[in-house]
Formats: structure tokens, sequence, C-alpha cells
């Protein structure tokens, strides 16, 4: 007697927890390349184009994994690898490739023509900090109504935020005045922290 089908009852529909955990390799390795035949590249192998069973072979001969680094060539192009320290290796490029390119953003410090003295050491420290970290800072004065006669005040300001800035950052251009808007750009100073030497 035939016992009955359980796929989808009893249990929700749900997967196996085991075969929910396992990830897809990034690439076909081993027994999961299935093209007839490949071309074998590496150290310590003869390249050439081989058997897939072949250079499997060869690759667990040298105690290394067969890896798919081409699957649109062909035929198919294999490294013969460790595949966890190939993995391991390119994650740590991939994150110091992703650290020197870390994009800066620019940060906004908004002023008014008659910012007061805390008001404005307060923002500066905050400015101090975004520059130290890699990012541009665009401080600008609003001016609201009939503020916008007092344009020299907020060119003032700015210039005394760059100013009060300059070991952290340098201005790109001279405080600049678009509608009711004057503002100021300031980048990081490149090489702020120089590593002193001293001998005994």
């Amino acid at each position: 007697m035939a016992l009955p089908f359980r796929g989808n009852s009893g249990g929700g529909g749900r997967f196996n927890p085991r075969f929910q955990r396992q990830q897809e390799p990034e690439h076909r390795i081993n027994e999961r390349i299935r093209v007839p035949q490949v071309r074998l590249v590496g150290d310590n192998v003869t390249v050439g184009v081989y058997p897939t069973h072949e250079a499997l072979k060869i690759a667990r001969e040298l105690e290394l994994d067969l890896v798919e680094i081409s699957p649109n060539a062909d035929p198919p192009v294999c490294k013969a690898i460790d595949y966890k320290k190939f993995l391991y290796e390119k994650k740590k490029k991939e994150k110091e490739m992703k650290a020197n390119a870390k994009q800066s953003e620019v940060k906004e410090i908004r002023f008014t023509p008659g910012t007061d003295d805390h008001d404005f050491d307060f923002k500066a420290k905050h400015a101090e900090n975004f520059l130290k970290e890699g990012n541009k800072v665009k401080a600008y004065v609003q001016f609201k109504g009939r503020a916008i006669q007092f344009k020299e005040r907020g060119e003032l300001v700015l210039l005394k935020f760059a100013e009060r800035l300059a070991e952290v950052g340098q201005p790109e251009t001279l405080p600049k005045l678009e509608g009711k808007r004057m503002f100021l750009m300031l980048t990081p100073k490149s090489g702020k922290k120089k590593k002193e030497t001293t001998q005994a």
C-alpha cells in the first residue's frame, strides 16, 4: 500500500530547515561544474583543456578545489585553488577597496546673519568633526525677508567659519550668493595627521 504524499500537508508547506540554510556558492565548484570539459589554469598545473572529471582529479591531487571563474568562456575557465582562502582574500580586497573608495558626504551647516558666538562655536565643532571624518562641509547663511540687506554680515560669518576650521578644512571657493543663500564649501585637508619619529 502506497504511503500518502506529505509534501504540502502537516508542515504548512515548509522546507526542511537544513535546506533553507544552505546557500548557493558564489562560483560553481567541484561536482557543481556540469560542463563536459573546461580550460584548467592555476599554479602547479599544466594549463590546457581537460575533461571536467580529469580537471577535478588534478585539483584534488593538489588538495585544492576546482573553481569555475569564467563560466561564459568556451570552454569555461576553471582554476585549481583553495576556495575558502580565495573567498577570504576576495572579501578582504573588496573591504579594502570599499574603505579606500569611500565617497565623502556633504554635510550642511546653517547660519543666519545674526548667529551668536555660542551657536557659532557649537556649529564649528560639528563641522570640524565632519571634516576630520573625510566629509565636505557646505556652510550657508540664510537670509529672510529684508535680511538680504545684511549680506556683508553673512560673508563675514562664513569667512570667520573658514578661518576657524583652517587646520582641518580648506575652502573650495569664496563665499557665493545664490538667491537668498550665501554659501561656502569646505573640503577636508589631506595629511592632517603626520607621524613624528624621534630617536633616543
